[in-house]
């Protein structure tokens, strides 16, 4: 269970990555537009799981790799934003955020299921 000044953490450094991304350095990443969608925080604010999705995109993969490879041109960039408010900036590690893709093979194989209606009660039994 995430602390309080971990949670706030994560929301402020899932804002600022999120303008990082979209505003300050798009041109890294050939138009491809992406989107933090959640961040998770080490105890002592340490280390910082990032993760994606990406739209406009073929590979996902390799567009993770190229991301973890600037790695630290996008930490640059956070450091300059939050150095005022964190001792330290957090080692960033990036990863693929998966969940739409997992909702949307639910959605399918529920709507695949063949459910039967419920037998109706007689009324006289009531």
């Amino acid at each position: 269970m995430e602390s309080k000044r971990q949670q706030k953490v994560a929301r402020q450094l899932q804002k600022d990555l999120s303008e990082i991304f979209q505003r300050e350095v798009p041109h890294l990443f050939s138009g491809a537009f992406i989107t933090v969608t959640s961040v998770r925080v080490s105890p002592d604010l340490s280390v910082a799981r990032v993760y994606l999705s990406f739209l406009a995109t073929k590979n996902k993969q390799l567009l993770l790799e190229t991301i973890q490879e600037k790695g630290k041109v996008i930490r640059q960039h956070l450091g300059d934003r939050v150095r005022h408010q964190l001792r330290i900036v957090p080692e960033l590690n990036f990863f693929i955020d998966d969940t739409v893709e997992y909702a949307d093979k639910m959605d399918k194989l529920f709507a695949g299921l063949d459910i039967p209606p419920a037998p109706e009660e007689d009324e006289e039994d009531q």
